[in-house]
């Protein structure tokens, strides 16, 4: 079966999807909607600025020893509108996940032109049961995100290939994928730079009252695993049941972007058995290289000095190792086969990747303006301050305190995409405050954790939304917004209601969190 006539019983979404897909896909192109953003957002700072709209930072303190204002900016005011005009490069440069996407793509550009993707997904899925795709996709996304940015750029276009490989529909692999690694973000099998750098917050906020506390980066990682295990059936039930068979069909009229993503029909070639034999001792060479720089003397991608940071330079490098591995691999490649002839071929290769980036390009232009002029307004930190303020009056019971902190944090998150800016903000206040009714400043994470996730996946805010929304529109050139929503609404719901009932039986029946972690704390 081809990817256009990929299973789907109901090409049209129903009931509140639908309308949300619809309602959508009528907005205007999302380039236009976040400049129309931009202008609604102009318009609430200055409103919010002049009703003296402001908030107290709970660490920052002003010159004379008083907690630090944070007031509502208004983005008309000449500061900001120089800002605007004068660093308008720099902010368009300067959009978090814009250098991550280009590098990536310029070697899986290599990789994909050359014919590697096509043949090694072929072949991949060909004795492969189709069953297992899904959920072996969400358990790689998940465990991915340990490499962070990498797993946006690399493994969810990547799982998109695959489902179309295996004849099934690709944006349903977007999907879970994009489920898996941002959804699930800190669902995982074992502690990562993620753990480092909440605790090392966590352990700022918990020593305003117990100066004795020290944080442990393992402190959540049964919790984590746990979640990894919940997760996974929770994404795999909803795209075999509930996504894909609501998906429209490619039909004839697909992207003739996709041409060549996937190879059609026939064995696997003596010739291209060599290629993948190449590639793949292209792929060993690379990894050992990095190994080397992990153990040989001087260890560029470690930092000697230990600590929590002793991984992050091998985490930030993983970026650069995946355009290293996809360049040499569809090198290596396409020289066995014959679709690389000479430098000049690759050379082409790369060009038309960045023409695939085009419209991604544009679109990161105005995100990244409205990002950054939301941040210069100031509304999401003091939205931030305010609304662990209300959980911080509450008097209700410790499970309870915990839920509304997991619904914070995932309101928040449609405004603040930043996990340790968000917690940096909260954890001052909550992880104290909590830790006086008895929560342990791990449990505090562990709640966090489980509400900046779910939301990840609906937020436009989020830098990398609209790099999903080009991988789809790969596929089906009319997939809109509006349709990604409806797509990614119903795994945040059930990942925010999977989480939380995890964290009231974790707090209800004191179980431990990770090594030496508690769900309680008696000061």
């Amino acid at each position: 079966m081809t990817t256009s006539d990929a299973k789907t019983p109901n090409p049209e979404m129903t009931g509140m999807l639908g309308w949300i897909e619809r309602t959508g896909n009528r907005l205007p192109d999302p380039v236009f909607i976040f400049f129309i953003l931009i202008g609604v957002l102009v318009v609430i700072s200055v409103v919010a600025a002049m009703a003296g709209f402001s908030a107290l930072h709970p660490t920052q303190m002003d010159a004379n020893g008083n907690p630090l204002v944070i007031e509502a900016a208004s983005l008309l005011s000449a500061e900001n509108i120089q800002r605007l005009l004068v660093q308008m490069p720099a902010t368009f440069a300067g959009f978090y996940p814009l250098g991550f996407v280009l590098l990536v793509m310029l070697g899986a550009g290599v990789a994909e032109r050359s014919g590697l993707f096509a043949t090694a997904m072929s072949a991949a899925v060909r004795s492969a049961p189709k069953v297992m795709l899904t959920p072996v996709i969400a358990l790689v996304a998940m465990v991915g995100n340990l490499a962070s940015d990498a797993a946006y750029v690399v493994l969810i276009p990547l799982a998109g290939i695959i489902f179309a490989a295996a004849g099934r529909h690709p944006i349903a692999g977007i999907a879970a994928a994009f489920a898996g690694v941002s959804g699930g973000f800190s669902a995982n099998l074992m502690p990562g730079q993620l753990d480092a750098l909440l605790f090392g917050i966590t352990q700022a906020g918990a020593q305003t009252i117990a100066p004795e506390w020290t944080a442990n980066i393992a402190g959540n990682w049964y919790f984590i695993a746990a979640m990894t295990v919940l997760f996974l059936p929770v994404i795999w039930y909803l795209t075999d049941k509930v996504i894909e068979p609501r998906l429209t069909p490619l039909g004839p009229n697909a992207s003739s972007a996709t041409a060549g993503l996937v190879k059609s029909g026939g064995e696997i070639t003596d010739v291209e058995r060599k290629g993948l034999a190449r590639a793949g001792w292209a792929c060993v060479a690379v990894v050992l290289a990095w190994a080397a720089l992990c153990f040989l003397p001087g260890t560029p991608l470690i930092n000697e000095d230990g600590g929590a940071a002793r991984m992050q330079p091998f985490y930030q490098s993983l970026v650069a190792a995946f355009f290293i591995l996809f360049f040499a691999a569809g090198w290596a490649y396409g020289a066995a086969t014959g679709t690389v002839k000479t430098h000049r071929d690759v050379v082409r290769m790369m060009s038309e990747a960045m023409a695939d980036l085009s419209y991604y390009l544009v679109l990161a232009f105005a995100a990244a303006h409205f990002v950054a002029m939301f941040n210069w307004s100031n509304l999401g930190l003091i939205f931030a301050v305010k609304g662990a303020g209300v959980i911080q009056g509450s008097e209700l019971p410790m499970s309870v305190l915990l839920v509304l902190v997991v619904l914070m944090t995932a309101l928040i998150n449609l405004f603040i995409g930043s996990a340790s800016a968000k917690w940096a903000l909260l954890a001052p206040v909550l992880v104290p405050m909590l830790m006086l009714l008895g929560v342990s400043p791990e449990m505090s994470t562990a709640a966090y954790r489980v509400g900046d996730g779910a939301t990840n996946i609906i937020t436009p805010l989020m830098p990398y939304f609209p790099l999903i929304l080009m991988f789809a529109q790969r596929w089906q050139k009319e997939f809109g917004l509006g349709s990604l929503a409806a797509v990614m609404i119903p795994y945040s719901v059930w990942l925010l209601i999977t989480g939380t009932v995890m964290v009231v039986l974790w707090i209800l029946l004191g179980l431990p969190l990770g090594p030496g972690a508690g769900s309680s704390y008696m000061l």
